[in-house]
């Protein structure tokens, strides 16, 4: 296992509780998903591997969180870099003033070789080709689709082992979205790096990873292989949208939530 997160809570501001012992692991190579609605503690997950928490009053209070055996609790967000863990965060967060380029070196700031950025420049433009035809484009003149495709390629510049993709298909066109997740397997594919996305879009997520994890409130509330999620009732009726045609009143469908196994 690349990654073991180990009963982990997070506390926001000392006070406010946002996980509640969640336990989840990372294999070599793999693609695995994190998945639930907006809130559950996704983000949150990432960010506590990452190292972020603290800019955002953050902190992880129990648990233990390992990369390759090794507890990286107290390293930082740029340690954590040069050892090979990077994250795309939520939202897409390019420079808007600088060029595409620009914005995928900020991503080479560990590389030392001149040799090495461009050919991690190379890279990146074979994997996104429309990122080279707009790689004299502002930012911000870019669309969603290409901003979330910089925002991956900045962090590939880094030479990364493990990626953590928050949210990638939020606020993209389902046709660009698929173009993501094809590459994001691509990736894993010829390049060897593991994933771990954090999505709302369980069906997306379900078709290209391997494992899954599903959060709700703060905590782990099913997990499994991919398959098997993808086919089970109750994530076909909360997360997929499928099922449920035995309710046939208002009365059975304000029993929605009360049904869920997990809540118990």
């Amino acid at each position: 296992m690349v990654l073991n997160v180990n009963g982990i809570e997070v506390i926001y501001n000392h006070v406010i509780l946002v996980l509640k012992g969640v336990s989840l692991q990372v294999p070599e190579g793999g693609i695995v998903a994190l998945l639930g609605g907006n809130g559950a503690g996704k983000t949150t997950t990432l960010r506590a591997v990452s190292n972020l928490l603290r800019g955002e009053r953050g902190e992880v209070t129990k648990g233990s969180i390992e990369l390759r055996g090794e507890r990286i609790e107290n390293l930082s967000p740029a340690e954590l870099v040069r050892r090979g863990v990077v994250q795309v965060m939520e939202g897409r967060h390019c420079f808007a003033h600088l060029t595409i380029e620009e914005n995928l070196l900020t991503g080479a700031y560990t590389r030392s070789s001149k040799a090495e950025v461009q050919a991690g420049l190379e890279k990146v433009y074979a994997y996104f080709p429309r990122l080279k035809t707009r790689r004299t484009s502002q930012a911000a003149y870019t669309s969603g689709g290409e901003q979330q495709m910089c925002a991956i390629g900045r962090a590939l510049m880094a030479n990364p082992s493990m990626v953590l993709l928050d949210e990638p298909s939020m606020g993209l066109a389902p046709q660009i979205v698929q173009e993501v997740f094809e590459i994001v397997k691509d990736l894993n594919a010829k390049e060897g790096v593991t994933f771990l996305l954090a999505e709302q879009n369980t069906n997306m997520a379900l078709q290209y990873a391997s494992y899954g994890y599903i959060l709700e409130s703060g905590r782990i509330v099913m997990d499994g292989p991919a398959a098997e999620l993808a086919s089970n009732e109750d994530v076909k009726e909360f997360y997929l949208g499928m099922g449920g045609a035995q309710r046939k009143n208002f009365r059975d469908v304000k029993s929605y939530k009360r049904r869920k196994r997990w809540l118990a």
